[in-house]
């Protein structure tokens, strides 16, 4: 069964940087629209940022964020900058079996993993 294994999660002080990683042992990441995802206690999970499956096409909730894709590493990464403690939530990143672009319905993603926390102090 494959399951993506998100990493890099820490607690920051606001004002600081992240860099989230996301992988997918025995699954390979070319090909596929990856999201990443958040979500904090009793609130719904949303869609932070999105790379199309040729790197092409970026979607992103906040300038602040940033993805790439390193095919090569099947890797693929998020950057947060000058985060917020409303950014505090649990990282998840997971794949578009649907479609090759970006798409917010979270639905149409599978290969869930475990999630890394993320925690903004201010």
């Amino acid at each position: 069964q494959v399951q993506f294994v998100e990493s890099g999660g820490a607690l920051v002080q606001a004002g600081g940087s992240l860099r989230l990683s996301c992988a997918a042992p025995g699954f390979s990441l070319d090909g596929y629209a990856i999201g990443w995802f958040r979500q904090a206690p009793g609130k719904e999970r949303e869609m932070v940022s999105c790379v199309s499956s040729s790197g092409g096409s970026t979607e992103y909730v906040d300038s602040r964020f940033s993805i790439s894709r390193d095919n090569a590493k099947n890797t693929v990464y998020l950057s947060m900058n000058n985060l917020k403690p409303d950014d505090t939530a649990l990282y998840y990143c997971a794949a578009n079996l649907m479609r090759t672009l970006c798409s917010s319905l979270i639905y149409e993603y599978s290969y869930w993993g475990q999630g890394t926390q993320v925690t903004v102090s201010s």
